[in-house]
């Protein structure tokens, strides 16, 4: 049996639903694997209808997809109260079909996280939400750590959605070395990467200048890159963050880890903005999405572009369980 991707409907008012549809019109041109997508049938419905397209969508177990993919585009509908439990609802069996070993990998498209704190959603976002299930299915800690990648360059950022006057006190050694240690794993297992190659970049400018603007990158960083070399890990920095990103710096180094989240996402997003996409590393699958929001402003207008998902899809098939 050929295991197909799952592709999630994301936030139902969102272009998730009609970026789905145009991945499969392009299914063919882009030469993607197998995917099937996981909500509900309405959602989909109404995306078409929007577009003005012909969507055939047909209703399968996800034993099925993969033999339907090439004349209909499979979907495992997803029943729930509110639109936005069918949301939560899809992710989880997503993960779970995937634990059963029915699928290879999950790719989700984007949620509205304010919308569903209002249903009683207890996770910052997706990220943390995959780690519990993950934790529930496998029984085994699971430490999620956000990547974007892209073919010109693949970013970590270590501490994410905090405020930045936090992130001192967050950027623990502790952090810095478990967060290297997954992504160090990842390329190694998923990527396929025999030794990847680490960069980190300073808190401070000049990466703390020898500890005269500021002490973090003297006291906490370079004593993590210390230990983490120590380990076997190749891992360069702190480096000056204004410096790691032109062309020659990036061909030093396989992913670059930053201390605060717009250090890692300025240049991921300056450099492939449309062909981002978002992996979590840490969990025991493969999750990749694409690198954007919800766009509701756009939605079912016919205009929101399919290529980050598309890279995304792409990306889940290519990496190894």
């Amino acid at each position: 049996m050929v295991r197909p991707l799952l592709l999630t409907q994301g936030d139902p008012h969102g272009i998730g639903p009609e970026l789905a549809l145009k991945a499969w019109a392009r299914r063919h041109q882009d030469q993607l694997a197998p995917f099937a997508l996981i909500g509900d049938p309405h959602v989909f419905q109404r995306a078409a209808s929007a577009l003005d397209v012909n969507a055939p969508l047909r209703e399968s177990a996800t034993a099925e997809a993969a033999s339907l993919f090439d004349h209909f585009i499979p979907l495992i509908p997803i029943a729930g109260a509110t639109p936005e439990a069918v949301t939560v609802q899809a992710i989880a069996e997503a993960v779970r079909l995937i634990h059963q070993g029915e699928a290879r990998a999950l790719v989700t498209n984007p949620i509205t996280k304010a919308a569903l704190y209002k249903t009683g959603f207890a996770y910052p976002g997706h990220t943390e939400f995959l780690g519990a299930l993950a934790e529930d299915l496998w029984k085994t800690p699971a430490h999620p750590v956000m990547m974007i990648w892209s073919e010109l360059l693949a970013v970590v950022p270590i501490t994410i959605h905090v405020p930045l006057a936090d992130v001192p006190r967050l950027l623990t050694q502790d952090l810095v070395m478990e967060t290297a240690r997954i992504v160090d794993r990842d390329m190694r297992n998923k990527f396929g990467l025999t030794t990847p190659r680490l960069a980190l970049a300073g808190l401070n400018p000049h990466a703390g200048e020898s500890g005269t603007i500021g002490r973090e990158d003297e006291d906490v960083l370079r004593p993590a890159v210390e230990a983490l070399r120590a380990e076997g890990i190749a891992i360069v920095g702190p480096l000056s963050a204004d410096t790691m990103f032109h062309p020659e710096a990036r061909k030093t180094y396989d992913v670059a880890l930053c201390p605060t989240h717009d250090q890692a996402l300025i240049p991921a997003k300056t450099l492939a903005f449309d062909e981002g996409v978002n992996v979590t590393l840490g969990l025991p699958f493969i999750r990749t999405s694409p690198d954007h929001g919800t766009a509701p402003d756009i939605a079912g207008r016919g205009i929101a572009r399919p290529t980050s998902l598309i890279a995304a899809l792409k990306l889940a098939a290519r990496l190894q369980p």
